[in-house]
């Protein structure tokens, strides 16, 4: 004997019985099924007598505006006269090669191509970050051990 559906109610009554007998039978606390669109979870609660409830499907998620990729470039980097040197990857900066030593390349210091301007450690590793042409550091646009990511305006170069 199968219940009758309602218009309304894509469930079929029967189905959740037999899902509520077989909760019982084998003492597990909760099943699921899914069959296309629809999804039925029967779980052991505390609600009426022992009997198990029947949970209703989730919401839909509301929508999310996108989040930003990675932090806004400073204002000089957009407004800088030179080559922007950007991160090759998410990690951390630093601008020494050890704590206590002098800077790679300070603001007004003079570079030669391939030059190491500043190093950034991602999974424990040190990647050294090169000058792409021989010039002078403008202006650095990150900290010594600031987080940066992927694409980010770290040097400027003229």
């Amino acid at each position: 004997m199968a219940a009758a559906k309602g218009k309304d109610d894509p469930v079929d009554i029967e189905v959740v019985r037999k899902l509520a007998d077989l909760l019982n039978e084998t003492g597990l606390g909760e099943i699921e099924v899914e069959r296309g669109d629809l999804r039925v979870r029967v779980a052991r609660g505390s609600g009426y007598d022992g009997y198990p409830m029947i949970a209703a499907p989730p919401p839909a998620p509301a929508a999310q505006p996108a989040p930003s990729v990675g932090p806004a470039p400073s204002p000089s980097a957009a407004q800088a006269k030179g080559d922007v040197v950007k991160s090759p990857m998410v990690g951390t900066a630093y601008l020494q090669p050890n704590p206590g030593a002098e800077a790679f390349g300070r603001p007004g210091a003079q570079v030669s191509a391939g030059q190491t301007l500043l190093i950034i450690e991602a999974m424990k590793t040190m990647n050294p970050v090169p000058a792409p042409r021989a010039g002078r550091v403008v202006e650095l646009l990150v900290e010594d051990g600031q987080p940066v990511e992927f694409g980010q305006p770290l040097v400027v170069i003229e």
